[in-house]
C-alpha cells in the first residue's frame, strides 16, 4: 500500500492514511498553528504506539509555533497509588489525576497567562515533575498526547472537546516488544517488564482501541521518522 494512501474508513468511522509521509502530518498540524490563536492537538493511541516519538516529531518540524504537554505529567505520586492500591495498575485511567489535566487544559485553550506552567513525568525518577513545562501565550499551538485523551468515560470525556483535532495512532506488530524494552530500559528486570507489559499495558490497550472511532484521523502506522 501507498504510503499516505488513504484507507477506506469504516461507514461511520474517521479517515485512516496508511503511515503517511510526516510533511504530510506536519502540515495538518501546521493549519492549527494560526496566529494570534490558541489551538490544541491531541494524539492517542495504545502504550508503545510512537505518540510521543510522532509528536516531538510534529512539534519540532514547527518550531516555535508548537509545543508538547505530555497527559503522563499527571500520573499519580506511587505513594498515592500505595495507598489506593493501584500501585500495580500504575498507567490505566484511575492512576492519573484527569481532573487537573483538564483543568490545564481548560487553562491552555483560554490562554489568558503569559506562561502557563505544566507537569512532565520523568521516567528515570518514575515520578511528575511539577511545573517543568512553561507554555508561552503566544505560542498558536499546544501538542498534548496520551493514552486516553478520547476516553468516553467521566471525567476524561471532557477532553475531546478541548480538542481542536485527534489523532489515533494504531500500534504496529512490534509494539510489544518495545515497550518491554522500555521498562527495562527504565529499571524494571526483563521476567518483571514482559508481565508488567502483558498483564497491565496489554489491558491499559485493549481499552485504549475501542476510542478510535472518536479521533478525526487515524493513522495506520508510525511515518518515518529522520534521525537527529
Amino acid at each position: 500500500m501507498t504510503p499516505g494512501a488513504p484507507v477506506p474508513p469504516g461507514p461511520h468511522g474517521p479517515p485512516v492514511l496508511h503511515r503517511p509521509p510526516l510533511d504530510e502530518l506536519v502540515q495538518r498540524a501546521r493549519a492549527l498553528a494560526v496566529p494570534g490563536q490558541r489551538h490544541i492537538l491531541g494524539i492517542v493511541g495504545p502504550p508503545g504506539a510512537g505518540k510521543t516519538t510522532l509528536a516531538e516529531a510534529v512539534c519540532q518540524a514547527l518550531g516555535g509555533e508548537a509545543i508538547l504537554v505530555p497527559m503522563d505529567g499527571f500520573h499519580l505520586s506511587n505513594d498515592d497509588l500505595d495507598r489506593i492500591g493501584l500501585r500495580d495498575r500504575k498507567g490505566a485511567p484511575a492512576t492519573f489525576d484527569a481532573v487537573a489535566f483538564l483543568a490545564l487544559l481548560r487553562r491552555l485553550r483560554d490562554a489568558r497567562e503569559p506562561a502557563t506552567l505544566a507537569p512532565r513525568f520523568d521516567r528515570h525518577a518514575d515520578a511528575a515533575v511539577p511545573d517543568a513545562i512553561a507554555i508561552p501565550r503566544e505560542v498558536p499551538l499546544v501538542v498534548t498526547e496520551g493514552n486516553y485523551l478520547l476516553l468516553p468515560d467521566e471525567p476524561w470525556v471532557a477532553i475531546r472537546c478541548l480538542l481542536d483535532e485527534a489523532w489515533y495512532l494504531r500500534s504496529d506488530e512490534t509494539r510489544v516488544e518495545r515497550l518491554i524494552r522500555r521498562h527495562v530500559e527504565h529499571g524494571k528486570a526483563p521476567d518483571h517488564a514482559r508481565d508488567w507489559v502483558q498483564r497491565s499495558d496489554e489491558a491499559n490497550a485493549r481499552l485504549i482501541e475501542r476510542t478510535e472511532d472518536r479521533a478525526d484521523l487515524v493513522i495506520d502506522g508510525l511515518p518515518a521518522i529522520p534521525a537527529d
